[in-house]
């Protein structure tokens, strides 16, 4: 059960790198285009900004943690069983 939980979570949190990076990426291209009187998305990336890419670096984060608190735990409680 805990691998299953860490393959979805990890999948989840590959997903949402990309979505992070790609968010990243575009804006950098748009701050570029804006000092450029070019438009490239700046004011679409904005408007993006709090509801979606301020929440799936949120959950990189979370995901991240979750991840490591499973491994702890995992680790823990298996190190106990081993000694035992």
């Amino acid at each position: 059960m805990k691998e299953q939980l860490v393959t979805w979570i990890e999948r989840l949190l590959i997903a949402d790198v990309f979505l992070v990076f790609f968010g990243f990426a575009w804006f950098a291209i748009a701050v570029i285009g804006k000092s450029l009187n070019i438009p490239l998305g700046f004011d679409i990336w904005y408007q993006l900004w709090q509801p979606l890419f301020n929440p799936a670096i949120g959950i990189l984060f979370l995901g991240a943690f979750a991840t490591w608190a499973i491994n702890k735990v995992s680790d823990k409680f298996g190190s106990n069983k081993i000694d035992n």
